[in-house]
């Protein structure tokens, strides 16, 4: 996700997941999806990612199963692979702007600065990439397929000329790890 003139994430670049495939992954599933997320940024933006695993609770704020389930997935992949940056459970406002970052998640490495958002499940991701495409005029890649063999992807029904240009540039890329 490009979103023109914005400051947050990594200068307005983000990779939104999942969006497009897992329809409610589990807290396992969740977890490799944040961990090929930020192998995915730091491979296509050059920069470190910051993963925030989203919720409508920033830290206890709220109790339930799909809170319990992001902050489970947030421990595995703080134990599988501590190299990643990442912190949840945050909610959107905690993880990308700073001011509200102090108050809600004060002492986190990633509210704030966060650039990989990682979403509980698919009404989430999808109904947000959208949102952000459409009302921020952003430009939206994908769905970036992670954790196949090799490079592959898809593209929404709704997509242009350049979203089609767009894809092929990162699948490119992509296959430049094989």
């Amino acid at each position: 996700m490009c979103v023109p003139d914005c400051k947050y994430g990594e200068n307005g670049n983000f990779v939104f997941a999942d969006s497009g495939l897992n329809a409610n992954p589990t807290a396992e599933e969740l977890a490799e999806i944040a961990i090929s997320s930020a192998r995915s940024f730091e491979s296509l933006v050059g920069k470190k990612a910051e993963v925030a695993m989203l919720s409508y609770s920033t830290y206890g704020s709220a109790k339930s199963e799909m809170v319990d389930k992001v902050v489970n997935a947030t421990k595995l992949i703080k134990e599988k692979t501590p190299e990643i940056s990442v912190d949840g459970e945050l909610q959107l406002d905690a993880a990308i702007v700073p001011e509200i970052a102090k108050s809600k998640a004060p002492g986190s490495s990633v509210a704030g600065k966060a650039n990989t958002l990682i979403f509980p499940d698919l009404n989430t991701g999808n109904i947000s990439y959208k949102l952000v495409q459409r009302l921020a005029k952003a430009e939206a890649y994908g769905p970036l397929c992670q954790g196949i063999a090799r490079p592959v992807n898809d593209l929404s029904r709704g997509c242009s000329a350049k979203d089609i240009a767009g894809v092929v540039a990162i699948t490119a890329v992509q296959a430049q790890n094989y």
